[in-house]
């Protein structure tokens, strides 16, 4: 005989609906290639989160998937807040000042008050009028993410934070991130290739290979770990 009970809700569920952002079982394909299978992530209010993995691992069509900007073929996605992308690349509007860029992200709420953003990055305050074309890959990285924040968003997803920028820069960087994250309680989702930087500056992560989640855990945990070692982190001890 079949019970009229409802389900259990699985645990993945469970997480996901305490959660500020997850996804669950998220499937997302290109044509007839499967780019994620069957994904489950979440990120707890206030928490920093790595996803890290090799190029091609679907970190970003992840990020693409969470944005709207890739549709998924199955699973859920779940946010309870507001999500603000920082995409890989920058992608900054070259022609615009970088004040016009802050204030681009206000666009679907969020107040245009640009100063809390240079108070942040003080660096940003000279530029304020220059084009952001102009500017270093480092400076239009803390355009993006300013920009990204002036949605005043609940969780914050940053893809390749360290792409193509010099260490002492992508060093400078991590310690606003962390410091927004430890002042105003913002949600991070750092999506990375360099390990390293990524399991040093937050308190959980997943590694993602070939569309799938592979290993999850503590990132103290993770940094110890010998296959994570191996693969990412060069061997070191």
């Amino acid at each position: 005989m079949k019970s009229t009970e409802p389900a259990a809700p699985s645990a993945d569920m469970s997480v996901a609906n305490d959660s500020v952002l997850a996804t669950v079982d998220l499937v997302v394909r290109y044509g007839a290639v499967v780019a994620l299978h069957g994904v489950s992530i979440h990120v707890a209010k206030g928490e920093m989160v790595a996803l890290i993995g090799p190029n091609g691992a679907g970190k970003s069509t992840l990020l693409n998937t969470l944005s709207g900007i890739n549709r998924p073929a199955s699973g859920r996605i779940l946010c309870n807040g507001k999500l603000a992308h920082v995409p890989e690349g920058r992608q900054v509007f070259p022609d615009l000042t970088v004040e016009d860029n802050l204030c681009l992200g206000a666009y679907r709420g969020g107040s245009r008050d640009t100063a809390p953003m240079y108070d942040l990055f003080p660096q940003l305050q000279r530029l304020r009028n220059r084009r952001a074309g102009g500017l270093s890959g480092g400076e239009q990285q803390m355009v993006a993410i300013c920009r990204a924040l002036m949605a005043n968003p609940d969780v914050i997803a940053v893809d390749e934070l360290s792409q193509g920028l010099a260490p002492l820069v992508v060093s400078d960087i991590a310690r606003h991130l962390v410091e927004l994250n430890k002042q105003n309680g913002t949600a991070v989702l750092l999506v990375e290739q360099n390990a390293q930087l990524a399991l040093n500056i937050t308190s959980r992560a997943y590694v993602i290979e070939n569309g799938c989640i592979g290993l999850e855990g503590r990132s103290s945990d993770l940094l110890r770990n010998p296959a994570v070692r191996a693969a990412y982190l060069g061997g070191i001890r």
